[in-house]
């Protein structure tokens, strides 16, 4: 009874929140705010010329993350690099390939103003909200009055938070719930052991350290993009760039801060050696000085296993 008591109290508190609401049938729902913030996250009227959402190339389809190395922004302008996905970003302590935003709010401002992307100032996106009867109204019932800048980004940052996914065969496994396959379980063995040397960098929830590695895709001409030193300055951050999570990759192709690798498959053989593609590279992380030496059998395992990090909506929508 005790528990049963704790878990009533929880879900009222929960409630009183905001955080989730019901229908009448009992559905959990967005909040009001989250709601909003998934309008927002949909709406064209935020770029220049109305013709992208923040979801044009975050995909829902893709895990919010687009299929494209580059994506395109107003008039076809292209992104510099490859876009993330938005999704399990709620526990991130930074956003970016290059760290640059610090928070979630912050994170939604860049792509609204820059130039090749939605390339709308913020003054210009709060005088639009404010020009609309339905965001005038939606804001008023959210925040208390009609649009500003802060409740926009704010808005937008909470419905990112929303956007979790711990519905995979590897979290169902480790609660007990079936059973990985030979082949995913030989690749997760190699993914946490110390030969694939995979979760020196992806660990934690969201299989990511968030810290910023120079994993060989610089070398100052044909792979010229800096990364991390172009907001540090210092030159041991040249080359570096965020640890993705690997939650849900295997539909979030292509890979890399460059998109310069369609599949799994290339990835897991470019890192076996990345010296086959840039010999000299400087400040490469230290796993990655040695060929791992993995065989095939062992790369098609890793593969195996990597796929088990798909949340089953994902699985369904693509079958």
């Amino acid at each position: 009874m005790r528990w049963v008591f704790i878990l009533g109290s929880l879900v009222i508190l929960f409630l009183m929140v905001g955080f989730v609401y019901s229908d009448p049938t009992g559905t959990p729902r967005l909040s009001k705010k989250a709601a909003l913030g998934e309008r927002l996250f949909n709406e064209k009227i935020l770029s220049l010329d109305s013709s992208i959402s923040c979801a044009s190339c975050h995909k829902p389809a893709f895990a919010f993350a687009d299929t494209v190395a580059f994506s395109a922004g107003i008039q076809g302008r292209l992104t510099n690099r490859n876009v993330p996905s938005v999704m399990n970003v709620m526990n991130r302590s930074s956003f970016f390939w290059d760290g640059r935003a610090e928070t979630l709010e912050e994170q939604a401002k860049i792509p609204l103003q820059h130039p090749n992307e939605m390339a709308l100032p913020i003054s210009e996106a709060v005088r639009r909200l404010n020009a609309s009867p339905y965001y005038r109204k939606a804001f008023k019932q959210v925040y208390g009055q009609s649009p500003t800048a802060d409740h926009l980004f704010d808005a937008i940052a909470t419905y990112e938070e929303t956007l979790e996914t711990a519905d995979t065969k590897f979290d169902a496994v480790a609660d007990g719930d079936g059973a990985l396959s030979n082949s995913e379980e030989r690749g997760r063995q190699l993914f946490v052991g110390n030969k694939a040397k995979c979760f020196d960098c992806h660990n934690m929830e969201d299989f990511t350290d968030d810290d910023f590695k120079n994993i060989g895709l610089f070398n100052g001409t044909s792979l010229n993009d800096s990364g991390r030193f172009l907001i540090t300055r210092d030159p041991d951050d040249i080359g570096k760039f965020k640890t993705p999570g690997l939650r849900n990759v295997a539909v979030t192709a292509p890979y890399m801060h460059n998109g310069i690798f369609k599949t799994l498959e290339e990835v897991v053989d470019y890192y076996n050696d990345v010296r086959k593609v840039v010999p000299n590279i400087q400040n490469l992380d230290p796993a990655l000085r040695k060929p791992l030496g993995l065989t095939e059998q062992e790369k098609k395992d890793l593969v195996a296993f990597l796929r088990t990090l798909t949340d089953k909506r994902f699985i369904k929508s693509r079958s």
